[in-house]
């Protein structure tokens, strides 16, 4: 049974006060709190087992290195990637879409190709096909989504041809919360020889993944948003295809033989790694990604779903409210508006209250204009998410109109 009382108990800022109210997070889109176990497997690390990886030929130096790769399998079990030699750690899924950007797009796109997106990806999935694009030639090509935010079929095979080389696809919106049907979008995409690269920065979080099942050749994601550290995010990436892309970066624990004439590199992941990398927030991710499991994915998506049914109903009695993305069977991502006040004098209403929530574009300034908006509001759910912190939030709410 999941027990989401319990599983708050787990997370230690929930138990404190904002400006002397019950801490009500309603901002797990943009980077969701710590489990204590990930805290304390944190500073166990720091405070008795901390030393590089790879290079030493002491104990404590081969226990982490033992334990940071036992992190990427836990990487590729929570996406059930075929090997471990799939998974590569960078700093968050920014540096997991560049890489993929400059390693395999410098090498295999040329100007007579085209770049498929949507008009729902954050600026991390369209800055660097955009500065790809001008360096390159080829074209970007963007299909548009309904105008509740649903995915529109018709757009996407409008656009998706023969000279597609990659379609470059967020699995959930950071801010309408509509899922993609990732299945029927790679399968079509394959059809026509292109590769699929998903950001599933708020897709993995609230659902089983199944890399192998879905058939992407990519996948990102973060892991401040899977309630682990920040500094750490995941690019999973076919092994053919890591294998044919040249490194993105270079300097030490990447390298094979190096002379001062030339340099031979190592196999994926270890030629995307360059440095030292991101030990304790790697074993970090790990845990949290253990945590997860534990409850079950599938226990979290039903749970979720609740959550974001009683947030629709919730909403809905807030007259001056207009939710911004509406597409059936959305993620517990809330963007709205509110008649008559802007959306950072809500937020500032709103955490008077002790609620969180994010104003602005959310890195996504064109699909907020395409919306009709310059700045919309946001709440979003994460699996500690319980009905009492929906009923402070319409609460606030409704008492932030009288003000206005």
């Amino acid at each position: 049974m999941y027990d989401v009382e319990q599983i708050r108990k787990d997370f230690p800022v929930l138990a404190q006060t904002i400006n002397g109210k019950p801490n009500t997070f309603l901002d797990s889109a943009a980077s969701a709190q710590k489990p204590r176990r990930v805290i304390e497997r944190m500073v166990e690390i720091y405070s008795r087992e901390y030393s590089n990886v790879h290079r030493g030929s002491y104990l404590l130096s081969e226990e982490i290195t033992s334990e940071y790769e036992k992190a990427r399998g836990k990487v590729r079990r929570f996406l059930n990637a075929a090997r471990d030699s799939e998974i590569v750690f960078t700093r968050n899924a920014t540096e997991s879409i560049n890489l993929v950007a400059a390693a395999w797009g410098r090498k295999f796109l040329t100007k007579i190709d085209e770049v498929l997106i949507s008009e729902a990806e954050h600026h991390a999935n369209l800055v660097p096909w955009q500065v790809l694009r001008d360096e390159i030639g080829f074209e970007l090509k963007i299909f548009k989504i309904n105008d509740d935010g649903s995915f529109n079929p018709d757009e996407f095979h409008k656009m998706l041809n023969g000279n597609t080389k990659l379609l470059a696809v967020t699995g959930m919106s950071n801010v309408l919360g509509t899922v993609f049907p990732l299945a029927e979008m790679i399968a079509e995409a394959h059809k026509v020889g292109a590769k699929v690269l998903v950001d599933a920065c708020q897709y993995v979080v609230h659902q089983p993944t199944d890399v192998q099942k879905l058939d992407c050749d990519f996948l990102a994601f973060s892991g401040h948003k899977t309630y682990g550290p920040t500094g750490i995010g995941v690019l999973y990436g076919k092994q053919q295809l890591l294998e044919a892309m040249p490194p993105y970066q270079f300097g030490g624990d990447m390298v094979n033989v190096v002379t001062y004439q030339s340099t031979t590199f190592d196999e994926p992941p270890a030629r995307f790694e360059a440095g030292t990398p991101a030990i304790v927030q790697a074993i970090g991710l790990g845990e949290a990604l253990d945590y997860m499991m534990t409850l079950g994915m599938e226990n979290i998506r039903a749970h979720e779903c609740a959550m974001t049914d009683y947030m629709h109903a919730r909403l809905a009695e807030v007259d001056t409210l207009r939710e911004v993305g509406t597409a059936a069977g959305k993620g517990g991502v809330f963007a709205f508006d509110m008649k008559g006040i802007h959306p950072q004098d809500l937020a500032f209403i709103l955490d008077k209250e002790g609620i969180a929530v994010r104003v602005g574009h959310h890195c996504a300034a064109p699909l907020v204009r395409r919306m009709g908006y310059e700045n919309l509001t946001r709440a979003s759910l994460g699996l500690y998410t319980n009905r009492e912190d929906i009923d402070r939030f319409t609460a606030a709410l409704n008492k932030a109109k009288s003000f206005f």
